[in-house]
C-alpha cells in the first residue's frame, strides 16, 4: 500500500504565492475577491501589489461583470470565490458576462465539495461542474494538488478564454513531483492496469490510487488510474483507450454523479465503446457540517468505497 501524504502547504498559499508572482510579471494581471481575502490568503498580496487585488465585497454577480469589463479594456482578471458562489450564485453571469461574450477571466472556485468541511450544506456544491461545463465555450478543470495547481495557473496567466478552476483550500494529498508538467485537455495516467480503469479528478485520485493498491494486493485486480483534471474539454481518447484494454470504467469525483466526471465519461462511453461502468460520487444528497474524514466516509468517498464498486464487476 502507497504512502500517500499531505502537501506540505496548503492550496490557498499555493495561489496567493502564484498570483504574487504573476503579478510581479505583468501588472495587467487582476485579483478579484468576494469578500473572502484571508479564505484564499491574498490580504497578504493585496499589501505587496495594492492595485492588481480588489475586495469587490459579498457580490459574486456583480464581480463577473467586473472581471468582464477588466477583460475588454485589456486587463487579466482572475476571480476566486467559494464554489457554491462560483456557480449557482452568478451563474447567469457566468453567461452573460463571460461565456456568451468569450471573455478572458479565469475562476476560481475554492472548498470544492465536502471540503467546505464546516461551513455546511449551503457552501457545500456538489452540482457546480455540472452547471458550468453545459456553457459551450468554458473550459472546466479540478486541481489535484499544489504541484497541479500552480502550473495550471501559470499556463493561465497566458492562455486566453473563460477558465473556471475548482480547487480545494487546505492541504491536498500529494500526488505529483515538482517537474511534472500538464496539458490542460489531456488527463495524467498515473498507472496502467489491465482488469479495470479508475477515473478519478480532485480529492478522489489520492482514493483511487488507495483503491488500486487494495485491489492489488488482496484481489489480484490489476486497475489502470486515471486523473482527469480536466473535465471540459474532456481527453476521450485517453478513455476510449483505457476502456478498450480493460473493459471496465469507475469514475470517482467529490461532486454529484449526475452532470459531473460520471456523465461525461458515460457520454463518451456509450458514443465511442459501450463497456460497463459504475459511479462514485454524490447520490441524491445536499451536505453537512463536519470534517473532511467523516464526510467522506458519509458520502461513500473512500478508497474501499471504490473497491466495493469494482468487486461488482468480478
Amino acid at each position: 500500500m502507497r504512502n500517500l501524504q499531505k502537501d506540505n502547504v496548503e492550496m490557498r498559499a499555493v495561489y496567493a504565492s502564484t498570483m504574487s508572482e504573476l503579478m510581479a510579471k505583468n501588472p495587467l494581471i487582476i485579483d478579484l475577491e468576494a469578500d473572502l481575502m484571508s479564505s484564499m490568503s491574498m490580504d497578504k498580496v493585496k499589501k505587496q501589489y495594492p492595485d492588481n487585488v480588489i475586495n469587490c465585497g459579498i457580490m459574486e454577480a456583480h464581480s463577473i461583470g467586473l472581471a468582464a469589463g477588466m477583460s475588454i479594456a485589456g486587463h487579466i482578471p482572475f476571480f476566486h470565490t467559494f464554489t457554491a458562489f462560483a456557480s449557482r450564485r452568478c451563474f447567469d453571469q457566468l453567461f452573460m458576462s463571460l461565456d456568451y461574450q468569450q471573455n478572458n477571466v479565469k475562476v476560481i472556485a475554492s472548498d470544492a465539495g465536502i471540503t467546505s468541511a464546516h461551513n455546511g450544506g449551503t457552501h457545500m456544491s456538489f452540482e457546480d461542474m455540472g452547471i458550468v461545463r453545459g456553457l459551450a465555450h468554458a473550459n472546466v478543470l479540478e486541481m489535484t494538488d499544489a504541484v497541479m495547481f500552480r502550473k495550471i495557473l501559470q499556463q493561465l496567466a497566458q492562455l486566453k478564454g473563460f477558465y473556471w478552476v475548482r480547487t480545494t483550500r487546505k492541504q491536498a494529498t500529494k500526488i505529483y513531483t515538482d517537474d511534472e508538467t500538464f496539458t490542460i485537455g489531456k488527463a495524467k495516467v498515473l498507472q496502467e492496469g489491465r482488469d479495470i480503469t479508475l477515473i478519478a479528478n480532485g480529492i478522489m485520485v489520492a482514493e483511487a490510487l488507495l483503491a488500486a493498491d487494495i485491489l492489488a494486493e488482496k484481489y489480484q485486480i490489476s486497475a489502470t488510474v486515471i486523473d482527469m483534471f480536466t473535465l471540459k474539454p474532456i481527453d476521450a481518447e485517453t478513455i476510449i483507450k483505457y476502456a478498450q484494454q480493460t473493459g471496465k470504467v469507475i469514475t470517482c469525483e467529490n461532486h454529484s454523479i449526475e452532470n459531473g466526471l460520471g456523465s461525461a465519461v458515460a457520454e463518451v462511453l456509450v458514443e465511442s465503446i459501450p463497456v460497463p461502468m459504475r459511479r462514485v460520487g454524490i447520490k441524491q444528497r445536499y451536505g453537512q457540517v463536519g470534517t473532511v474524514d467523516f464526510l467522506q466516509k458519509e458520502y461513500e468517498l473512500t478508497a474501499e468505497d471504490i473497491v466495493k464498486q469494482a468487486l461488482t464487476f468480478f
